[in-house]
């Protein structure tokens, strides 16, 4: 908790300043008011006085409590101010710390925690600094000067204080022991439910075509369950508290007065008055230090489950970050569009056999170089170094002649132009989704935007759109085909005009003839780029200047298609199963 209130700025850390002399204030001004009560007890009592004295303490009695409101209300609206200031700067932090992780990290903390961590955990801390800001000063402060007040008054009267406070303690601290684990388990289980709820909305498609709506309500309902009975557990624990507390302060009451009968009792005649004014001043400091218990009691409520998310929050703050930047930022090299795999070698960090072993190609400015091979021969993982998702375990990776590892990450990204094998579009208008890469040039204009919809064989179906190029994509592209999510997508890498190409099996969703139509269109516009395909259909690659076949993470051919026909047995085998020997030689 400590470490993450490091984030607190100059700015406010002078409001919590502003807030510890506004709670200091209120403090002295709430235990002035007893002094005041015991005045006027005594002048009540005392023969010949003033009426115009017991008003003069009572207006005193309403400026104090006047003037403690006020200072609350200040108070209270400083730290809703650092609350919500830091709350916004740690979401700011994580989601940029999130931004700058690797794929590898990202998948060791799950998506839906990380979002249950940049949502709930966080307002789990901003809830306990807008309330434990008051709380947790003013009670310590206030139970001191308390305990200050009614030294010398009566070791009776202390005692009993005094045994209070232990027993206070003693619940608290056992509340703690018991609860606090329970918290952490509380966290992970709304990681849980975000989970379930994410997968179901993600995939509620398939879930009504298998009619798998009761598997997933039970299967929602089971976390739910989980995490609604540990709730009631720790909410049915922490309400012992209250009643636990109230009894306590009534009990030390009680006994304050039960205790001053007998002592009063015993005093000499005019020694009675002045003990009866120091039992009204002792009874109301001994409920100013319960009452001053009870609020960190409130905050014992908060802290638990608010240190349990501090602890979450670090967690991915302290992450070391694998893919790291270089120094190269001067985007302009003496080689242009060039890509070369230097005997790389890939596992994941967590995987003990290697994914791609010995890898060895160059690809030159405009030419093309396509990837076949069977389902998890390595094909996107290849393609996906390059863009650094991963760094390889062995070898180089060059681009442009320079080693990955070197490049700023940015000056990297905006030399390639990339097209995930899963479409992937983002809530707002088609311009905006196609203008979403601008190179880090400024903004791609309209003209250029449209041209790279046209390259992509998508102005068809986005001119028949009830606001053609402003309208509205859904989050995910809900309201679009996979064909013509595909297009969007090639779109926007065309628009960013890039020196590379990659493109994931970005084909996929298309029929042959919008493919090849596209592909031939694309080798136009692109003639001087170079292309990096990933591909299952042998048309969609064909013609490409070089060809590297995969099996088992090694490359088993390299060539053209005619070369490969001949001289590689699983390319022919693909392309066999694809198409006939006729139509094979027909495409020679």
């Amino acid at each position: 908790m400590l470490k993450l209130f490091k984030n607190l700025g100059k700015k406010e850390w002078l409001l919590i300043l502003a807030s510890l002399i506004l709670i200091i204030t209120q403090v002295w001004l709430d235990l002035k008011l007893p002094d005041y009560m015991s005045r006027i007890t005594r002048l009540v009592q005392t023969e010949g006085s003033e009426m115009s004295e017991i008003l003069q303490n009572g207006a005193y009695m309403l400026a104090c409590a006047l003037g403690s409101l006020i200072a609350a209300v200040f108070t209270g609206y400083l730290a809703a101010s650092i609350s919500s200031s830091f709350s916004m700067k740690i979401r700011s932090k994580l989601f940029n710390k999130v931004e700058d992780l690797a794929m590898q990290e990202v998948k060791s903390f799950s998506t839906s925690s990380l979002i249950t961590r940049t949502t709930n955990d966080v307002t789990q801390v901003e809830m306990l600094i807008a309330i434990g800001l008051q709380l947790l000063i003013k009670a310590p402060i206030t139970a001191v000067w308390a305990v200050t007040k009614i030294l010398n008054k009566s070791w009776q009267w202390s005692a009993i204080t005094g045994v209070a406070v232990v027993i206070l303690l003693s619940v608290i601290a056992a509340l703690i022991v018991i609860v606090m684990p329970r918290f952490k388990r509380v966290q992970k289980l709304i990681d849980k439910i975000n989970g379930v709820t994410r997968e179901n909305l993600t995939g509620i498609r398939v879930v009504r075509a298998f009619n798998a709506e009761k598997y997933q309500e039970d299967k929602f309902e089971e976390v739910n369950t989980a995490l609604t009975n540990q709730q009631l557990f720790n909410q049915k624990t922490f309400a012992i508290l209250q009643p636990v507390m109230y009894l306590i302060m009534y009990f030390v009451t009680l006994a304050i007065y039960f205790v001053g009968a007998f002592i009063i009792n015993d005093a000499i005649g005019p020694d009675k008055l002045s003990l009866f004014g120091d039992m009204v001043v002792f009874s109301s400091y001994a409920m100013q230090v319960i009452m001053s218990f009870l609020m960190l009691a409130m905050i014992f409520m908060f802290l638990p489950r608010a240190d349990v998310s501090a602890k979450r929050i670090n967690e991915v703050l302290d992450t070391d970050i694998t893919i790291k930047d270089g120094n190269i930022q001067d985007g302009n090299t003496e080689e242009k569009g060039t890509v070369e795999f230097k005997n790389v070698s890939f596992k994941y960090p967590d995987a003990d056999e290697y994914l791609l072993k010995d890898i060895s190609f160059k690809v030159n400015k405009g030419e093309t170089i396509a990837f076949i091979g069977s389902t998890g021969s390595g094909k996107s993982t290849l393609i996906n170094l390059v863009p650094r998702f991963y760094d390889v375990t062995e070898g180089e990776v060059l681009v442009d002649g320079i080693n990955v590892k070197n490049y700023k990450q940015e000056t990297l990204m905006n030399k390639l132009g990339y097209v995930p094998q899963k479409a992937v579009m983002f809530d707002g208008t088609v311009n905006y989704n196609v203008c979403y890469g601008d190179n880090g040039k400024g903004e791609i204009s309209e003209e250029k935007a449209k041209e790279a919809i046209k390259v992509a064989q998508a102005t068809e179906f986005v001119e028949k759109m009830d606001d053609k190029y402003e309208t509205h994509i859904a989050q995910g592209g809900t309201n679009v085909s996979g064909g013509q999510k595909q297009r969007l997508a090639i779109a926007r890498a065309i628009a960013r005009d890039p020196e590379i190409y990659i493109f994931d099996d970005s084909f996929s969703a298309l029929d042959y003839k919008t493919d090849a139509v596209l592909r031939k269109e694309l080798k136009k516009y692109t003639s001087d780029a170079t292309s990096l395909i990933v591909a299952q259909r042998i048309g969609t690659i064909m013609n490409a200047d070089k060809i590297v076949v995969l099996d088992k993470g090694k490359i088993v051919g390299m060539g053209k298609h005619k070369e490969l026909l001949k001289n590689c047995e699983i390319y022919k085998q693909i392309a066999l199963s694809q198409l006939s020997k006729e139509e094979l030689e027909d495409a020679e």
